[in-house]
């Protein structure tokens, strides 16, 4: 007898970023110092609050498969206020297990066999995979074309638009002027828009986040995507959330019920009666990170290094040039013969494919100016060698991206 597995996800390959950090972790095992600059996330420090008795012992039950109603109404508050929209619905938020699950919900609840999703690059490497799950059709805008040209790339079969605002890798925020001509161009074709919004609080001081909530006030069309997980450094607690149209939501939560259920409980219960508390304490660090980031840019400036623009995020996107190697064994050069961990820009689209993303968000900027400096030299010199890379795969017994 011979088991077969579904072929759908036979073909998917694993995610590139998390392949990674997965050798970063197994450095780190052998004892190898290793400077993280793929993680993707930013590490706050968040005092332990109290759980109350009653909290723990509701904590280990179901609870709202929409995400309980404290937590909502948090949600949308925080919205309200920090982003000048006025949604007072809390039925058109939805609280799962993190945006990943959500993201891969609404495509599934849009998309039919065959529909286009339209992704701007370069993209978290995640779209296209889950495009792919729901036999939709993943198509690429390019990293340097405008709002109009992405338009442009609109076809019959195009049902759904990825953007996420601000970028990640890049950094850059869409401009108001920008998101509403997409969203009305959207509108004429009945497209819909998925915006993906999990850095929303890493802006710089003079430059304003414009969520997509301003632009579509009723949200027919739109689904925008958040969590906890960047904006308040709470990756690993895995809770995100949807808002939309009460209809959206309604089908979304179809979804959540059969997949998910809910939420953890406890977490929940946690975050909404410590939310204020907790943003009081992250947004501080989140505003000293996106400083750290413009005084790396500088330093990025004063080696030679080009990157793309941007003003946000914990991230920086840098252009290695024309090399002897792909980005994939630069990136695996750095990590075996320097310690310094990072990942191919490939993973966000075949035109970002001469860059390579640095993470801030978990090293101090001692270390990562150091090792800017040692990717300066690596860069100059050509010192990449594919051969090299080999020999440490097989010796270590790790496997080689896509094989």
């Amino acid at each position: 007898m011979s088991y077969t597995l579904n072929n759908k996800i036979l073909d998917i390959p694993e995610a590139l970023s998390i392949y990674m950090n997965q050798l970063v972790y197994s450095e780190k095992r052998k004892g190898l110092d290793v400077v993280t600059l793929s993680l993707g996330e930013a590490f706050f420090d968040i005092p332990q609050f109290l759980i109350s008795e009653t909290d723990f012992v509701k904590g280990y039950h179901y609870s709202d498969s929409l995400g309980i109603p404290e937590l909502r109404e948090k949600i949308l508050d925080y919205y309200n206020k920090n982003y000048g929209c006025e949604i007072e619905d809390i039925n058109q938020v939805m609280i799962s297990s993190g945006s990943k699950a959500i993201i891969y919900m609404v495509m599934l609840t849009v998309c039919s066999m065959g529909d286009e999703v339209l992704i701007h690059e370069p993209a978290w490497l995640s779209y296209q995979e889950q495009a792919r799950l729901v036999n939709a059709v993943p198509v690429f805008a390019p990293y340097n074309i405008s709002a109009k040209e992405i338009v442009d790339l609109f076809t019959e079969k195009t049902k759904l638009l990825v953007l996420n605002n601000p970028n990640n890798p890049a950094g850059w925020i869409y401009s108001q002027d920008d998101l509403r001509y997409i969203y009305e161009e959207c509108k004429k074709r009945d497209i819909y828009i998925l915006v993906d919004e999990a850095y929303s609080d890493f802006v710089v001081e003079d430059k304003e986040f414009i969520s997509m909530s301003v632009i579509a006030e009723e949200l027919d069309g739109v689904f925008i995507v958040n969590s906890l997980s960047k904006n308040m450094g709470m990756s690993g607690w895995r809770i995100g959330y949807v808002i939309s149209s009460k209809k959206n939501i309604a089908a979304l939560l179809i979804l959540n019920q059969h997949i998910i259920t809910c939420a953890p409980t406890i977490l929940q219960r946690y975050i909404a009666q410590y939310f204020d508390d907790i943003v009081s304490i992250t947004m501080p660090q989140v505003k000293e990170v996106v400083k750290k980031r413009n005084r790396i840019l500088s330093h990025l400036d004063d080696v030679g290094l080009k990157y793309l623009p941007g003003n946000s995020t914990f991230y920086i996107f840098v252009n290695i040039g024309d090399l002897d190697v792909d980005t994939l064994d630069f990136c695996l050069y750095l990590l075996f013969k320097h310690g310094i961990a990072t990942v191919p820009g490939g993973a966000y689209g075949k035109s970002t494919d001469k860059f390579i993303r640095i993470g801030i968000g978990a090293e101090s900027e001692e270390r990562i100016v150091e090792a800017i400096s040692v990717i300066e030299m690596v860069v100059k010199n050509k010192l990449a060698n594919k051969n090299y890379v080999q020999h440490k795969l097989e010796i270590n017994n790790y496997h080689r991206f896509g094989e």
